[in-house]
C-alpha cells in the first residue's frame, strides 16, 4: 500500500483517541490580557479550564444558543444541548477554532449562516452528528479534515459541494437519507486525500460512483445494495477495508473475480444471501461471510492460488487470510480440509 496513504489511515486511527491537546505550556498567563480573558470571558454556564486555556466545554448545559466565543479558543465542544442554529455573531472574534464538536443539536440547514463555517480558516474537525440537517452545510473551510454529519436527515449531495476540500481524509454520512439518486454527477470531486467514506445506513440499491481513488475504507452496511459492478474496484485501486453488511447480494451479483484485488486486506459480507464463497486475493487477511446461506465450500476453486504447488513467489506461506467467520449458515463443522490446506495461515475459523 502507498506509503502517504499508509500514514493517512494511521492518522485517522489515532484521531480516535485524542483528547484536548496540552497547550497551556504555550499560554502565557503572565499577560494581563490574557488572565482576563481566561476568568472574565468565559460563558455563562460553560467550563473554561485553566489546564486547558485554549478548550471551551459547553456541552450538555441545556444551551439553546451558541453564546459568544472567546477568541482565544481553539477546542470547542459545545455537543448535546439543544441548540438549533449557528450565527456569525457568536464566533465574531474566534477565528482560530480548529475543533469544533455540535453533535447532538437541533441545527437544521436553514438556520446555518452562508459563512458562518467557511470563516473557520484553522478548522480540522467538524463534528455536526445527530442534527436536523438535511443537506451538506456549505461552504466550508478548505483545510477541514475530518467532517462527520452522521445520523441527520440528509438527502442530496449536490455536485462540487466538497471541491475545495482537498485536505479531507474523513467523510462520515452514515444514517442518513441518502439514496442512489442523492449523488449529483461529481459529487465527490475535489476529495483527493480521503481515506474513510461512509454511507452506511442509508437506502442506496447500488454502489455509489465517482469515488475518490485514494479512498481506502469503504462503509456500506444496512443498505439494499444488490449487486457489485465487474470493474468497480479499478477506480478505488488502494482500498482495504470493504463493509458490506445487512445488504441483499447474492451470488449472481457479484462477479467471479470482483474481490480479486490486492489491496484488499478487510472483505466484511455478513448478512446477506449469498450461498457460495466469493473468489478473494491471497493478500487478504479478514473475512467475514457470517449469516448468508452457504452450504459448503470447495476450497480448490476459490483458493487464491493452486494448492497444489509447493512454492508460491508471491505467498511464500500461502494466502493470508488470518480470521474466517461462517456461523449462521448452512454448513456444520468440521472445516472442509481443502479450505485449512490453502489458507495455512488461518488461526481464527468461526463456523
Amino acid at each position: 500500500m502507498d506509503t502517504q496513504v499508509v500514514c493517512r489511515f494511521l492518522v485517522l486511527i489515532l484521531t480516535f483517541f485524542i483528547s484536548t491537546p496540552s497547550d497551556a505550556q504555550n499560554f502565557d498567563y503572565a499577560d494581563p490580557e490574557i488572565y482576563h480573558s481566561l476568568y472574565t470571558e468565559c460563558p455563562k454556564g460553560c467550563i473554561c479550564p485553566s489546564q486547558f486555556p485554549r478548550a471551551l466545554y459547553c456541552d450538555n448545559k441545556g444551551l439553546k444558543e451558541v453564546p459568544v466565543i472567546p477568541s482565544r479558543i481553539w477546542y470547542l465542544y459545545l455537543h448535546n444541548n439543544e441548540i438549533d442554529s449557528l450565527k456569525e455573531k457568536s464566533f465574531a472574534n474566534a477565528t482560530e477554532i480548529k475543533w469544533i464538536n455540535l453533535s447532538k443539536n437541533k441545527i437544521s440547514s436553514k438556520n446555518i449562516e452562508k459563512n458562518v463555517l467557511k470563516k473557520f480558516k484553522n478548522l480540522l474537525y467538524l463534528l455536526l452528528e445527530e442534527n436536523d440537517l438535511d443537506g451538506v452545510p456549505a461552504p466550508l473551510p478548505d483545510g477541514l479534515e475530518q467532517l462527520r454529519l452522521a445520523r441527520n436527515k440528509i438527502s442530496k449531495i449536490p455536485e462540487g459541494v466538497f471541491s475545495k476540500l482537498e485536505n479531507l481524509t474523513l467523510l462520515d454520512l452514515h444514517n442518513n437519507k441518502l439514496t442512489d439518486g442523492s449523488f449529483q454527477a461529481d459529487a465527490f470531486a475535489g476529495l483527493k486525500n480521503l481515506v474513510q467514506l461512509n454511507v452506511a445506513r442509508n437506502s442506496l440499491k447500488k454502489m455509489p460512483t465517482g469515488l475518490p481513488a485514494n479512498t481506502v475504507q469503504l462503509y456500506l452496511d444496512n443498505n439494499n445494495i444488490e449487486e457489485i459492478p465487474k470493474n468497480y474496484f479499478k477506480e478505488v485501486p488502494k482500498i482495504a477495508f470493504l463493509r458490506l453488511n445487512y445488504n441483499k447480494l447474492a451470488d449472481a451479483g457479484i462477479p467471479e473475480n470482483v474481490f480479486n484485488i490486492t489491496s484488499m486486506l478487510d472483505l466484511q459480507l455478513s448478512y446477506n444471501e449469498l450461498k457460495n464463497m466469493p473468489v478473494v486475493n491471497g493478500h487478504l487477511e479478514r473475512l467475514h461471510l457470517d449469516h448468508n446461506k452457504i452450504k459448503n465450500i470447495n476450497g480448490s476453486l476459490i483458493c487464491p492460488n493452486d494448492v497444489k504447488e509447493e512454492f508460491d513467489p508471491h505467498f511464500p506461506q500461502g494466502p493470508r487470510l488470518r480470521y474466517l467467520r461462517l456461523e449462521g449458515n448452512e454448513m456444520k463443522p468440521p472445516i472442509p480440509l481443502d479450505i485449512m490446506i490453502c489458507f495455512r495461515l488461518l488461526r481464527t475459523v468461526v463456523i
